[in-house]
């Protein structure tokens, strides 16, 4: 999947972009990696009761320039995207989805599309 300007996870009926005016150190702030290509790049695990490296994974990677992003929800090892809302615990991985998204919009890295 390319990186764009919107993006919303599979089954998921809402939409995000990058806030206005985002800022590399917000990113930072918020747990982003960024790599040696200049991109930025955040995981994190949608079902709290599995390890680290079980878990279904929320993948969001936005581009060197801050305009355009993806966003998907991965197996354990990152490979392969999964639609949580038929797979699973759909009610806890939906809710930590949930949680973390509204966090970064909450910081002011996404906004609602």
């Amino acid at each position: 999947m390319a990186a764009t300007e919107k993006s919303q996870i599979l089954g998921d009926q809402q939409a995000y972009q990058l806030a206005v005016g985002i800022k590399k150190y917000a990113l930072r702030d918020a747990g982003f990696v960024e790599k040696k290509s200049g991109k930025f790049l955040l995981q994190r695990n949608l079902d709290p009761n599995l390890g680290l490296n079980a878990s279904l994974k929320l993948k969001i990677t936005v581009e060197a320039d801050l305009k355009r992003f993806k966003m998907t929800t991965t197996t354990a090892n990152g490979l392969k995207e999964v639609n949580i809302f038929k797979t699973g615990d759909v009610k806890v991985q939906s809710e930590q989805l949930g949680y973390l998204l509204n966090d970064l919009v909450e910081r002011g890295i996404l906004s609602q599309a």
